[in-house]
């Protein structure tokens, strides 16, 4: 089970920012110099981190505070606790 994601609640509001904006993705990546890819990995939730320098240059060019752009949901945590929950109590 080595290949799951590990089950977190963090959310990235890149994409809603960049349409609020009016920004592209491309266009963020030559502005904050990432690479499309990493941004790409941001925008779309497969990140497992970011580093405050990303998080901070983000911020700077997006004019946002960095709760705009991560935000938790306790939704992909569900999934974890129904499975906890479901499974039958060992022997005493």
């Amino acid at each position: 089970m080595e290949d799951e994601e590990p089950v977190h609640g963090i959310e990235i509001a890149l994409g809603d920012l960049l349409a609020d904006r009016g920004i592209t993705l491309t266009e963020l990546s030559l502005r904050v110099g990432i690479t499309l890819a990493n941004l790409s990995i941001l925008k779309n939730g497969r990140a497992k981190a970011i580093r405050f320098t990303t998080l901070s240059r983000l911020c700077e060019e997006l004019d946002c505070q960095p709760g705009e752009l991560l935000r938790y949901s306790n939704s992909r945590n569900s999934g974890a606790e129904e499975k906890t929950r479901k499974e039958p109590d060992a022997p005493r």
